[in-house]
């Protein structure tokens, strides 16, 4: 997958465990809900460029 953005780029959480963990919960639980076998979250963080 390939996405690009002028105003959002990846969060980069510097390996907090604590807010990775908490991620993985999620996608976890949205598995579960929807009963698609593997989610994955992507977090993105607001740029100062592009509006």
């Amino acid at each position: 997958m390939d996405i690009h953005s002028n105003s959002y780029r990846i969060a980069a959480f510097d390996n907090r465990e604590e807010v990775i963990e908490v991620i993985r919960e999620a996608e976890s639980a949205i598995a579960k809900m929807t009963g698609i076998p593997e989610v994955t979250l992507i977090a993105y963080e607001k740029t100062d460029s592009g509006e």
